[in-house]
């Protein structure tokens, strides 16, 4: 004996034994919101390859005009002589100016190679450091430079690049001798 009892909606039947069975109703309405939710991703991807569509096209339309013109410019039989484009800018080139660059200390290079203010600093390291060997701070004192960080960190540059070089020496972290003697 089977048992038909209404709730909103849906339609519930009992069978014997008290087992539920759910209506039609109910399995109905869970397909058409399975169905609704398919259909919704679905347009969602449609919109998104619409769109991939769209750009397609674009690139292949550039493509087309592309091929067109080159195709009209071989059967007018038309020769490029030089390139299109502006015209080239004739570049200045300056000639190295000696002492510019701090070149490598070998024997017979003499300090003319160096710019004046790697001679000036070369020149204070062998009146006063008297093989002791000077600080940035005590070089740039010495060349008559303003005490401040940018100054003294531009004299430690300058003599890190001779040590590097091998014009200069650093015997401890900070502390540069002459490595040769200075020919003039």
């Amino acid at each position: 004996m089977s048992v038909v009892l209404r709730q909103g909606r849906h339609v519930v039947l009992f069978r014997r034994g008290g087992m539920r069975v759910p209506s039609v109703m109910g399995l109905l309405e869970a397909r058409e919101s399975a169905a609704r939710v398919g259909v919704e991703e679905l347009r969602a991807e449609a919109d998104r390859v619409r769109v991939e569509l769209v750009e397609a096209e674009a690139v292949l339309g550039r493509r087309v005009v592309a091929l067109a013109e080159l195709a009209e410019v071989l059967a007018a039989g038309v020769v490029l002589q030089e390139p299109v484009g502006p015209a080239p800018v004739p570049v200045e080139v300056k000639e190295p100016v000696a002492g510019s660059v701090v070149p490598v200390w070998r024997e017979g290079v003499t300090v003319e190679v160096l710019a004046p203010e790697y001679r000036r600093l070369l020149a204070v390291l062998e009146a006063g450091s008297v093989g002791q060997g000077l600080r940035a701070r005590d070089l740039a004192a010495r060349l008559g430079l303003e005490l401040v960080p940018s100054k003294v960190e531009g004299v430690r540059v300058k003599a890190k690049r001779l040590v590097a070089r091998g014009w200069l020496a650093e015997e401890r972290p900070g502390l540069f001798v002459l490595r040769c003697r200075r020919s003039e």
